[in-house]
């Protein structure tokens, strides 16, 4: 068996299509369809179920695909392990992450982890909580960093830091208030809010509390939903509306008084940020020596901030 045809048909299972396991190996996807003919071939049994749209293993595909995996990772851990003797430890990591961990917890982890293995390199894609979850469950990537908790029995979600949401507002005289002050939810009803996107772990956790107040978001004054943090910071400062945000991304810029921030009366908004991993998933041993080093990275920070 060549090992190139064992990874794709790995791919092909974890993805459930051929035409995205193509994008992830970087090749085309009549090689990916002459991959799988050809172990097929040489096999004499049929390993995937081709039904329209629908893929699946066949009970055939689904024991190959444990001695695949087996079989590549031994090769990977191969040559992780001879690149470790000989000093060196090369590859290259995915991580998925939402926008609030991606800029102001996962630098301090990547800072960390390059020290000890300098030679490795990263890719840091930027998606909501719900596409990182599901990106993990469809195969695309093996861990991220989340802000909201979607269950599901083949996830670990490991808590990294806790965050709250503070709302912002103009700094002008409409909010005269001193920052950190209490409003309540009714003197605000009327205002232009700018919401991040569905599917963001900050507009989900609002969401909720709404629904906890009886507060019907239809009768808000949304004005835009936007993905860019950034970008809403921006119009609250040219006084287009409110918004909430994280406190992390917004500490920096209260100090220079660009604008205000309140709690809400009655409302937590308090929460969590979480590693998230795929339990049943065996990664390869690049991303296992990853994952091990943000585990304990999270168990030595949380020593520092009990002490």
């Amino acid at each position: 068996m060549d090992l190139r045809q064992l990874e794709t048909f790995i791919e092909v299972a974890n993805l459930k299509s051929f035409s995205r396991a193509a994008e992830k190996l970087y090749i085309t996807q009549p090689t990916v369809t002459n991959h799988i003919q050809n172990l097929e071939k040489e096999l004499g049994t049929i390993l995937i179920n081709r039904s329209g749209k629908n893929i699946s293993l066949t009970e055939a595909g689904s024991l190959l695909y444990r001695y695949a995996i087996n079989i590549v990772n031994s090769c990977e851990m191969a040559k992780f392990d001879l690149a470790a003797y000989k000093g060196r430890i090369q590859g290259h990591i995915h991580v998925y992450s939402s926008s609030v961990p991606r800029k102001y917890i996962l630098p301090n982890i990547i800072e960390s982890f390059l020290k000890k293995y300098p030679d490795v390199s990263f890719t840091l894609a930027d998606n909501d909580s719900k596409n990182v979850v599901k990106s993990i469950l469809e195969g695309d990537t093996d861990f991220g960093i989340v802000g909201a908790k979607y269950p599901s029995k083949n996830l670990d979600y490991i808590e990294l830091m806790e965050d709250r949401l503070l709302m912002i507002a103009p700094n002008n005289p409409s909010y005269s208030k001193p920052n950190y002050s209490n409003l309540t939810m009714d003197s605000i009803s009327k205002e232009k809010i700018l919401l991040r996107e569905e599917g963001s772990g900050t507009r989900d956790l609002l969401e909720k509390e709404l629904i906890k107040n009886k507060v019907d978001i239809k009768d808000l004054n949304i004005i835009a939903y936007i993905e860019d943090t950034e970008t809403i910071k921006e119009l609250v400062t040219l006084g287009v509306g409110v918004s909430f945000l994280s406190e992390k991304a917004v500490i920096d810029d209260i100090k220079l008084e660009k604008y205000r921030v309140f709690y809400i009366e009655e409302f937590d908004l308090s929460r969590k940020f979480y590693f998230v991993y795929h339990k049943k998933r065996q990664l390869s041993p690049l991303n296992e020596t990853f994952k091990t080093f943000v585990l304990d990275y999270i168990k030595e920070t949380s020593k520092e901030i009990s002490v």
